[in-house]
């Protein structure tokens, strides 16, 4: 329990620190999104309406107020109203996450099953020049721009084969490529790290000791490596996961999709502040929360943990789990 807390309190930290850098980064910004969007001529509005509407957007008030007031209002759930569309910014975020979220979510899952599939079979292959060209995709996938590969998979499976339409596809069919885009960079750096933690576990005594006893390969990987390697592989995974935001604003941009992605770049090029701020907050609130999910998981999949203060992440699998279930 006690770790629980501490874990809760780190993260509160790091929201609070989120939140503090994004507002002085917007603060620094030139421009006036405010002044850009009605001191146009077309609206015919006087200075004093214009000064009006920046008072009630809380832009005529000096900066460390705005400050105070805007964490205020996040602590209550308020994050405060779109500068350039006059909508609460809760209401927008929340209209464009289900997409994104789906999209992150399957684009996860994917990557997941790609970098096990890399890592066992690149461990189960008979042949030494199927290993090595298995455990080099990891490589290719990471240096692979996500823009690029998202270009790529329109002209080969769209233009090309036409086996994916871009226009006038249903719902699943338009996931198919960007889920693809998504997910083969965030393969890479979870199949690297499994490879690297099967290769450890497999110089332990243990597997040794069930290897002599005649247990085929494919039984020692699945039921005594495996449970072991996965371990570290949970760090960067929760790491990858709240990347996984970031990742899906280039996606969509390329596939034009609705989500997260296109409601960022619209506020960039409008300069709208508080939806900026609150689609960074959400980033770091989703990093936060898998991370937390990730700490609190490892006492439950890793017996040494529960014993006292080593409520640690492990670096890399020393002894068996099994040795201490």
């Amino acid at each position: 329990m006690r770790y629980a807390l501490r874990r809760a309190g780190q993260a509160a930290i790091v929201l609070i620190a989120a939140f503090t850098a994004t507002f002085i980064l917007l603060q620094l910004l030139p421009g006036d999104a405010i002044l850009i969007k009605f001191e146009s001529p077309e609206l015919g509005l006087t200075p004093e309406q214009i000064a009006d509407i920046r008072a009630a957007y809380g832009a005529d008030v000096p900066w460390w107020q705005q400050y105070f007031h805007t964490l205020g209002g996040y602590l209550q759930g308020d994050f405060g109203f779109s500068s350039q569309y006059g909508t609460p910014v809760l209401t927008l975020i929340g209209e464009a996450l289900p997409a994104t979220a789906a999209l992150a979510g399957l684009g996860f899952l994917v990557a997941a099953i790609l970098a096990v599939s890399i890592a066992f079979l690149s461990t189960l292959a008979r042949f030494a020049w199927l290993r090595s060209g298995l455990r080099a995709l990891p490589g290719l996938f990471v240096s692979v721009p996500v823009f690029w590969l998202g270009i790529l998979l329109i002209q080969v499976f769209s233009f090309g084969l036409g086996w994916v339409p871009v226009i006038g596809a249903d719902p699943v069919q338009a996931l198919i490529l960007p889920v693809l885009t998504l997910a083969v960079p965030i393969s890479a750096p979870l199949a690297q790290i499994l490879v690297r933690s099967i290769d450890e576990v497999k110089l332990q005594p243990f597997v040794t000791v069930v290897e002599a006893k005649g247990a085929s390969p494919s039984w020692v990987l699945w039921r005594s490596v495996a449970r072991n390697a996965v371990l570290p592989t949970l760090t960067i995974a929760g790491v990858l996961f709240g990347e996984l935001i970031g990742g899906a604003v280039v996606t969509e941009t390329v596939f034009g999709r609705a989500g997260i992605g296109r409601l960022t770049e619209q506020a960039v090029a409008n300069q709208d502040i508080p939806v900026l701020q609150g689609i960074v907050v959400l980033a770091a609130l989703t990093f936060v929360v898998v991370n937390l999910v990730v700490d609190l998981l490892y006492p439950v999949l890793d017996p040494r943990l529960r014993q006292g203060s080593r409520a640690a992440r492990p670096q890399s699998a020393q002894t068996p789990v099994e040795a201490i279930a």
